[in-house]
């Protein structure tokens, strides 16, 4: 036997609407629309209801996802449920370069050597971009931005290709 629900959702009409032309929306992202639609499977005052896990099987998410959508619906309305809350601490908040910086600091690491040098460093990039971009670049942020390309520092740029080491035979 399974065990009461803690928590009822009993939407009125507005919100039930409301629900359906968030799901219609193009631009809604998978993660809106399942909750949205989590809410309108589990509605007891409009047509059928489902349970938890019928409404987690019909959406292809956890019992979880389920479970933690009610929970924000309940505490926090259903403006909780279509929304995203982003964490201060994710990638997007600490980024530091953004794509056009990147973009500069890729088309220095690719442009011509400064003379006296015969590869581009990452130290010397991070001198070059604080000229270009006007503001200080770490070592770090620039490491990242070319590993994120594939880029290899250590291949020339000059489109000279280094000699092969041919055997001895």
């Amino acid at each position: 036997m399974a065990r009461p629900r803690r928590y009822k959702i009993e939407l009125t009409d507005e919100q039930l609407e409301y629900l359906k032309s968030v799901i219609r929306k193009k631009d809604t992202c998978k993660t809106i629309r399942c909750r949205c639609q989590i809410l309108i499977d589990l509605d007891e005052s409009h047509a059928k209801m489902l349970t938890h896990e019928q409404s987690a099987k019909s959406n292809g998410v956890s019992m979880s996802t389920v479970t933690k959508t009610v929970q924000k619906y309940v505490h926090g309305g259903i403006d909780e449920v279509t929304t995203f809350k982003r964490s201060v601490n994710s990638d997007n908040a600490r980024r530091v370069l953004d794509g056009c910086a990147e973009a500069r600091i890729i088309e220095l690491a690719c442009g011509p050597v400064p003379d006296g040098h015969s590869r581009w460093t990452i130290r010397l990039l991070e001198e070059k971009s604080r000229v270009v971009l006007d503001t200080p670049v770490s070592r770090e942020a620039i490491r990242r931005a070319l590993k994120k390309t594939n880029f290899d520092l250590t291949k020339t740029t000059t489109g000279a290709s280094r000699p092969k080491k041919v055997p001895n035979s």
